[in-house]
């Protein structure tokens, strides 16, 4: 059980930051003792690409625009992330349970993710930076507190990431919505210069 809930929070987390996961992941293992954690997420190498992929995406993700450019990209490498911690997670279980583990991360990031770029393409209608630069504290704060606190208390976390990926997901409708209503009445404007 504990498996499945730090998949679930670790895709959660994979969905918005996917290297600050691998690190934190990563630096958990080299400093701590939790026998969940893959020790390849520990390898120097990998924490030196995830460090220096996070610091790249730390700075394009404050950035309008740059961060949705970027997001777009991330849409095919969050998910695969939270579908390989989950894969690794499950260690030697059977190959059903790593299907299954590998499903939960990939699925849960992937839903996350595209949470993240909705409301991150809202966020970019605004015209000042500030936005923006709060979003994405605010989700590397989210993130990095959700894979930590997952550590110790899996099932907690878990559902504390299950909230957030609802809030998100719902956040993305209602902003859906918003932006269908204002298309159609922006397609149903009459022209400037037209009498009726």
């Amino acid at each position: 059980m504990d498996s499945l809930a730090l998949t679930f929070s670790s895709g959660w987390a994979s969905g918005i930051n996917a290297y600050l996961v691998v690190l934190v992941l990563g630096i958990s293992d080299r400093l701590g003792s939790f026998a969940d954690i893959p020790d390849v997420l520990g390898r120097w190498d990998v924490l030196a690409v995830a460090g220096f992929m996070f610091a790249m995406e730390f700075v394009a993700d404050k950035i309008p625009y740059v961060d949705s450019t970027w997001d777009a990209v991330s849409t095919a490498i969050r998910p695969t992330v939270g579908a390989v911690i989950g894969v690794l997670l499950a260690g030697d279980a059977t190959s059903l349970e790593q299907a299954v583990l590998g499903v939960v991360g990939g699925g849960t990031a992937l839903l996350s993710h595209l949470a993240k770029a909705g409301s991150r393409l809202a966020i970019n209608s605004s015209p000042e930076p500030v936005t923006n630069v709060g979003a994405s504290l605010t989700e590397d704060a989210a993130v990095l507190g959700v894979v930590w606190f997952s550590l110790e208390h899996p099932q907690a976390a878990a559902a504390i990431a299950g909230v957030l990926l609802l809030t998100g997901l719902g956040l993305l409708l209602v902003v859906g919505r918003a932006v269908r209503r204002g298309w159609r009445r922006w397609r149903g404007r009459e022209p400037v210069g037209r009498s009726t």
